[in-house]
């Protein structure tokens, strides 16, 4: 019997993880993506100071969404473009269901006409800003 109830309090005590998990991803309330959208993502980084102490910090990458793949499945993901420090371009890309992403803010809002705006790698066009309404 001692085996059966160690067993039994290993999965409760896994189900409470679980449960934990998922409370902490129902808490961040992702917008609604879309390419063309100028977005700041807040992601949680973790690292080791010199004395090899953990830190952890919250990095913004602000840049224009160019892509988002697989709508809202388990491995949806999005990618953002930003130009850095002397005309280079970075992407990341984030996926939707990320536990280290704290947030995703809505800066602009650009008209396009495609899904993929991989066409802004090659040159810079104007894109025009969409009016949003304020809620």
């Amino acid at each position: 019997m001692t085996d059966q109830q160690s067993s039994s309090s290993k999965t409760i005590e896994n189900k409470e993880q679980e449960e934990q998990k998922n409370q902490k991803n129902e808490n961040i309330k992702m917008p609604e993506i879309k390419p063309g959208m100028t977005v700041k993502v807040y992601q949680r980084i973790k690292e080791t100071d010199a004395k090899g102490n953990p830190k952890e910090r919250v990095q913004v990458f602000e840049g224009i969404v160019i892509a988002c793949k697989h709508g809202h499945q388990a491995g949806a993901t999005f990618t953002v473009r930003k130009i850095a420090v002397g005309n280079v371009g970075v992407e990341k890309i984030f996926p939707i269901d990320c536990p280290t992403i704290k947030k995703v803010e809505i800066v602009k809002e650009y008209k396009v006409k495609k899904a993929k705006l991989y066409f802004l790698r090659n040159y810079k066009k104007k894109l025009k800003e969409k009016k949003r309404q304020e809620k």
